[in-house]
């Protein structure tokens, strides 16, 4: 489990950007895969689920994800709920203690925030569609009617995919350049087949400096280029292997803030 100083020195903030290691899975899936909505058995994933709840102080039952989809959307979370039961979204909120909000990555980048003031936490699925199509900004509005405050609000970016490992065709730049040309900052210069590489990190973690969070931190591990460490969906594709594991990361509000 990796954890980043900026979160763990917040009083009453649990978190952890958990690891591909030291789960009950195996195959394409070992070991720690936490993901319900890939082929891997079922026990096997609540076995690995429980034992992560476990290490943030909270019982298995209490480790609440969503059904993601790359949607802006976000909920706020007052209860847990089963998997079956999960709605679809990228981000949820919450200020609600014992409580684990998490989700599930393999490349996309996944941001864990608190604001310390206010106990409200969020922990949100940031592939280049839901950062693109305001996930991020969904989240921040979302923790502010709970009585968060951008300068207040520490982010943390956990593993998602480097921009050297992130080759990207022409169609996809132009898709942000069109939008912003400033975008074209994210990109390597074009190859002779028109390829560039996206710094999909980057691009997130300015969307949380630009909204104003008072402090951004993490965002140094790559999940494609270290398989000892992570799953990573564009290996897997480039391998051609079937499925792939996800790893969790979640954030938690211990019953008080001392």
């Amino acid at each position: 489990m990796i954890t980043v100083d900026a979160l763990s020195n917040l009083a009453g903030i649990r978190h952890g950007f958990f690891t591909r290691t030291a789960g009950a899975s195996d195959g394409i899936y070992a070991s720690n895969n936490c993901a319900f909505g890939s082929s891997d058995d079922a026990a096997m994933v609540a076995r690995n689920r429980a034992a992560c709840a476990a290490r943030l102080g909270a019982p298995a039952e209490a480790l609440v994800t969503v059904k993601q989809k790359h949607t802006p959307d976000v909920v706020v979370v007052d209860r847990a709920w089963t998997w079956h039961d999960a709605p679809v979204a990228d981000a949820l909120v919450t200020r609600v203690p014992q409580l684990a909000i998490g989700i599930l990555t393999a490349d996309c980048v996944p941001i864990l925030l608190a604001d310390p003031a206010q106990r409200v936490i969020a922990a949100v699925h940031a592939g280049w569609k839901g950062a693109f199509g305001g996930v991020i900004a969904a989240a921040l509005t979302a923790m502010a009617r709970l009585g968060a405050s951008p300068e207040r609000i520490v982010a943390a970016i956990g593993p998602a995919i480097g921009q050297g490992s992130y080759e990207v065709g022409p169609e996809f730049m132009a898709r942000f350049t069109a939008h912003d040309r400033a975008f074209a900052k994210y990109f390597t210069p074009p190859k002779p087949n028109g390829h560039t590489h996206f710094n999909l990190i980057d691009f997130v973690r300015d969307r949380l400096i630009n909204a104003g969070i008072g402090k951004v931190v993490g965002g140094t591990w790559d999940t494609c280029a270290r398989e000892d460490l992570f799953f990573s969906y564009r290996r897997a594709t480039l391998r051609g292997e079937p499925d792939y594991g996800r790893q969790l990361s979640a954030i938690a509000l211990s019953g008080s803030a001392s």
